[in-house]
């Protein structure tokens, strides 16, 4: 579940970075408008973390701008704006939600949660492949109802490939959603992750194919 944070607030995007990683997010953070909308031009993501309080632009320019460039990742408004005129015309101009400042670190990774569901059209906290079940609102993943522990990347890892349960996911494409693009990434780092995660399937839970050249595969029973 990749993440933009577009915050100027260094210390927020810092401790929202730190929160929302250890509940395995992957985050990457902007501090301007325009940074946020090239980089959104060029790198995808399954959700935008996006303050109005921006140095460049106002942010309900910055989520216009977006809206009329084609760009449809769902849009987390957050603001100590308090006026119901503001939020009215964040969610107008094409926002999905709005959480005023002050949050809670929980809150904002709930809300997360469920934007980034609905944006994948699987509604349900529950992904499933056969005795291989993963609860994304508790981060628990278990094989014929016996809790398996997985480490924040081997669980990014396989909540990508459950998504797409069936179909080949790039190397490219998983790596874009384990690993940030601040992150020093070494070229096997990936088949590590893959490498252990594995492991800790078998022997109940479903198989992670190797497709040559493109990437992997999680099948479906």
């Amino acid at each position: 579940m990749r993440i933009l944070v577009v915050e100027d607030d260094r210390s927020l995007a810092r401790g929202m970075s730190a929160s929302m990683t250890g509940a395995g997010f992957a985050l990457d953070y902007v501090s301007t408008g325009e940074e946020a909308i090239g980089v959104l031009r060029s790198e995808p993501y399954n959700l935008v973390i996006l303050d109005l309080g921006l140095p460049d632009m106002d942010g309900l320019e910055v989520l216009s701008r977006l809206r009329r460039n084609e760009i449809q990742t769902p849009i987390l408004i957050l603001t100590a704006r308090d006026a119901i005129s503001d939020r009215i015309e964040g969610l107008d101009r094409g926002a999905d939600d709005y959480l005023a400042k002050p949050f809670h670190p929980r809150e904002l990774e709930s809300r997360a949660r469920a934007l980034i569901r609905r944006g994948l059209g699987t509604p349900d906290p529950v992904l499933r492949a056969g005795a291989l079940s993963l609860d994304r609102s508790t981060r628990t993943v278990q094989i014929n109802c016996s809790t398996i522990e997985l480490r924040r990347r081997e669980l990014a890892v396989l909540e990508t490939l459950m998504g797409r349960l069936g179909k080949v996911v790039t190397r490219e494409c998983l790596t874009s959603e384990v690993f940030n693009f601040s992150d020093a990434v070494a070229p096997n780092a990936l088949d590590v992750y893959v490498g252990r995660l594995r492991r800790k399937l078998m022997p109940d839970g479903p198989t992670i194919r190797t497709v040559r050249g493109l990437g992997y595969m999680l099948e479906g029973s």
